[in-house]
């Protein structure tokens, strides 16, 4: 099973109740309980110039878990971090390998990362070359040791001279075998979207994917089943931003197929921004796209036995998304056909909500504005920024709300057996984030009620620095 993470918005008062049915065969689990979030260890040190967030985060198992992000130097340039938690205990961060050597141009960011196994991860971003060029990279972790960062095989090739490349996304199925997904850059500034697959840990050279004939493509989300055999979604330019879907089967990347906007309105963009399988040619696939009203809607898609449905409209969110404004940042399958999607839209009063919708047995259920929220978001603007379910309708996620003094905040909640708890502000938060801009960005969880979570804070100095909290 993989998962991913991204975020988007609901009005409160205007949910209709949540689904309680368990997916076949589920059992009866209790939620866990959230620690006391602390600052990454070893990100003091590192980040000097005050600019430092997790940006990913995956748990192989319970207490085994992986984070990566950023930071910026006393020079002011940004760098890329990695740290690992074993048998429950957080270690050092330690400044990603090889990125000193590559990151020149001063701005190296990890975008995704993926652990096969405890201790066996990979994990792929940007960073900018001596003429100011953003490359891709990618690097791995085998054993529990971190190898060197390499330029992406193959890319330098896609873009040619004056071009750029950077990986969003990674999926591994097992240690060694994962496959990535981003974008590469001409010299005329035309992007193009890319895949790259790891087999038994070496990475191959990156492809092109043939899509669109405009000046912008990216592969948004990857998500991995087994090894070889994953799908990733993103978007094309021309005409207008298209999403498109894209498997990977037996090793071999198909062809990219287009996402036809849901109704029959021509809209003005489409885009996956998130993609779970929970086995092979069963995946679900989230994203957002304009109606014939230029509103922005939220939409949902599944791949059953390898071939992808229909796009429809979350079901709901007509109702809930009164102020236009509608969006899915993470999803994650359980099981095949059981899934939880969550983000945000903006109600009648243009305040942006947080919603959560399930899917269970192949069916997308009604849009809820996630318990809790309209208690704790008395600012206006709260969302989920990511969700990670390791069982049918057992999921947990995180995101931000603001406060009635406009501090944003970060909020994490949990699902049981396909029923949403209360949100509630992350334990510890509201002493670190005494600047106030907390949030939290990616979740990973092995297991119901063990996960890990991660995001930033400002401190009383106004800098952003990077916390983990744990659920057991």
């Amino acid at each position: 099973m993989a998962s991913c993470a991204t975020a988007c918005l609901v009005p409160a008062g205007a949910a209709a109740a949540p689904s309680t049915r368990l997916a076949v065969g589920a059992r009866a689990v209790s939620g866990g309980t959230w620690g006391t979030a602390r600052e990454v260890p070893g990100t003091a040190a590192l980040n000097a110039g005050g600019q430092a967030q997790v940006g990913s985060v995956s748990c192989a198992s319970a207490g085994n878990c992986t984070a990566a992000g950023s930071y910026t130097d006393s020079s002011g340039h940004t760098q890329a971090f990695v740290v690992s938690q074993v048998r429950g205990t957080w270690g050092t961060a330690d400044e990603v390998p090889g990125t000193a050597t590559l990151n020149t141009g001063g701005n190296a960011v990890i975008n995704s990362l993926s652990c096969g196994s405890a201790g066996n991860c990979s994990a792929a971003g940007s960073y900018t070359d001596s003429s100011l060029r953003t490359q891709a990279f990618a690097i791995s972790q085998v054993g529990g040791t971190w190898g060197t960062a390499e330029e992406v095989p193959g890319s330098a090739t896609l873009e040619g001279a004056g071009g750029g490349a950077a990986i969003d996304s990674v999926s591994c199925a097992s240690p060694g075998n994962c496959s990535a997904g981003g974008y590469y850059e001409t010299k005329t500034a035309t992007e193009h979207p890319l895949v790259v697959s790891q087999v038994h840990g070496t990475w191959g050279k990156a492809h092109a994917i043939p899509v669109g004939v405009g000046h912008a493509a990216a592969v948004t989300s990857v998500s991995c089943a087994s090894a070889g055999n994953c799908s990733a979604g993103g978007y094309y330019d021309f005409p207008g931003l298209q999403a498109f879907v894209i498997s990977q089967v037996h090793s071999t990347w198909g062809t990219a197929k287009v996402v036809p906007r849901p109704g029959t309105g021509t809209g003005g963009y489409a885009l996956v921004t998130s993609v779970s399988c929970a086995s092979a040619g069963n995946c679900s696939g989230a994203g957002s796209y304009t109606d014939s009203s230029l509103h922005t809607q939220a939409f949902v898609v599944s791949q059953a036995g390898g071939t992808w449905g229909t796009a429809e409209e979350v079901p709901g969110t007509a109702t809930l998304n009164n102020g236009g404004n509608d969006a899915i940042n993470s999803l994650s399958c359980g099981s095949a056909g059981n899934c939880s999607a969550a983000g945000s839209y903006t109600d009648s009063s243009g305040r942006t909500q947080a919603f959560a919708v399930s899917q269970v047995g192949g069916t997308w259920g009604t849009t809820e504005e996630v318990p809790g929220t309209a208690a704790l978001n008395t600012g206006g603007n709260a969302a989920v920024s990511g969700v990670s379910c390791p069982s049918a309708s057992n999921c947990s996620a995180g995101g931000t709300y603001q406060d009635r003094s406009g501090h944003q905040q970060a909020f994490v909640v949990s699902q049981v057996n396909g029923k949403w708890g209360t949100a509630e502000e992350v334990p510890g938060t509201a002493a670190l984030n005494t600047g106030g801009n907390a949030g939290i960005g990616p979740v990973s969880c092995t297991a119901a009620g063990n996960c890990s979570a991660s995001g930033s804070y400002t401190d009383r100095s106004g800098h952003l620095q990077a916390f983990i909290v744990n659920q057991t």
